[in-house]
Order: C-alpha cells, then sequence, then structure tokens
C-alpha cells in the first residue's frame, strides 16, 4: 500500500469514527494532539473540532464522495446532512497528515442547491438532489 493510499484509508476511518460514529476516544488516535484548524467554521486545535461535533445534532452525517491524494494531503469530497442548517454542506476538505495522523486541516464549504436551486439541472453530490433543503 502506497503513503497515498494508506493516507486516504485513514482519513476515510477518521471521519467515520468522529462525525458519524462519534468515538472521541477512538478519534483521538487519528487527530494529532496539536492539530492545526484553518476552517472558519471550527474553533483551533483537536479538543475545537470535537466540540464542534459534540454540537452538532444527532442527525448529523457525513457521506464520502471523492477522495484523492497527492504526497502527505487527501482531499475529500463529502455531505454534512442533518447538521441544523436550513442546507446540507457539500465539502472539499483537505488534511495534511504525518506519520499517519492528521495534523492540519482546511475546507471550501457550500450550500447543497436543491433541484430547484440548481442553474447547471446536476446535484451538486453523488446522483441525486437532497429531497428537502438540509435533509438528504
Amino acid at each position: 500500500m502506497t503513503t497515498q493510499e494508506r493516507n486516504k484509508a485513514l482519513a476515510l476511518e477518521a471521519f467515520e469514527t468522529l462525525f458519524n460514529k462519534r468515538d472521541y476516544t477512538q478519534a483521538e488516535r487519528y487527530w494529532s494532539p496539536d492539530y492545526v484548524q484553518h476552517s472558519a467554521h471550527i474553533p483551533a486545535g483537536r479538543e475545537g473540532l470535537f466540540d464542534l461535533v459534540r454540537a452538532t445534532p444527532p442527525s448529523a452525517k457525513y457521506e464520502s464522495g471523492l477522495v484523492a491524494a497527492e504526497g502527505d494531503y487527501v482531499m475529500m469530497h463529502g455531505r454534512y446532512s442533518g447538521i441544523g442548517l436550513p442546507a446540507n454542506w457539500v465539502v472539499v476538505d483537505i488534511i495534511r497528515f504525518e506519520d499517519g495522523v492528521l495534523v492540519e486541516h482546511w475546507d471550501v464549504i457550500q450550500d447543497e442547491a436543491t433541484q430547484e436551486q440548481s442553474k447547471s439541472g446536476m446535484p451538486m453530490f453523488g446522483d441525486t438532489f437532497p429531497e428537502k433543503e438540509g435533509q438528504q
């Protein structure tokens, strides 16, 4: 397994563990205690991220789409749904790994468009539009 393949697998495991299983003890093994957060939506550090997830509704979930890796970086195109906002978020998370641990994060976030809102007529994530805004 290449470093890129390993990092992609670790990123998927980490996101599943934190965002869907909400297993904070296990998630600590994926995120560095010195984790650097560049997102304007997430407080600094590993605990800032974990506290944000703790504050989201139980209905919140993460779905992964395309995952790409280059060197120590992984980019994941995903959807965050059930997050208590009027629309789901479609996000590209950019993660830097060091020694198999997430050490740094950036993101690009968009509200997911409904079919009525989409000028292209194409869904932003997957093959279908959300049934209602804020829901999958």
